[in-house]
């Protein structure tokens, strides 16, 4: 939402943290289909994948805080399809990832990311204990 409705175009390490949200969902989505012996593994893989997310915001967020270095050359690019591709590449924002494009209160998006996803890991495994679908 922030990249259409703000303009806060993701960097590569963004996109990175998006990809295990899109498994998870996709998951949870099969578990539901699936018999009830077989659904609580997808939930819990769902779940860790949702985990996954927040290690890549904390690592991402690290980058951006100057805790330590990326992998990356930190800059991408987003290449619209108007069809001339040297106006597109020109026209493109350079989008850095080792300088958080937006915070609040001192966190980043990657930080916020981070947050959010240990906590939705965190209640749904504990949600799935208490119920007792790891049974």
């Amino acid at each position: 939402m922030s990249q259409h409705v703000f303009g806060l175009y993701p960097c590569e390490m963004c996109v990175w943290q998006r990809w295990p949200h899109a498994i998870a969902l996709l998951l949870a989505t099969l578990a539901f289909m699936l018999a009830q012996g077989l659904r609580w593994p997808v939930l819990v893989l769902s779940a860790l994948f949702v985990l996954a997310s927040g290690v890549i915001g904390v690592f991402h967020a690290g980058v951006e805080y100057g805790w330590w270095d990326s992998p990356l050359g930190c800059t991408a690019v987003e290449i619209g399809g108007s069809g001339d591709f040297l106006r597109d590449i020109a026209a493109a924002p350079l989008v850095r990832c080792d300088v958080a494009a937006w915070d609040l209160f001192g966190i980043s998006l990657a930080g916020y990311n981070a947050i959010f996803s240990f906590l939705i890991a965190g209640v749904s495994l504990w949600w799935m204990r208490t119920r007792g679908l790891s049974r």
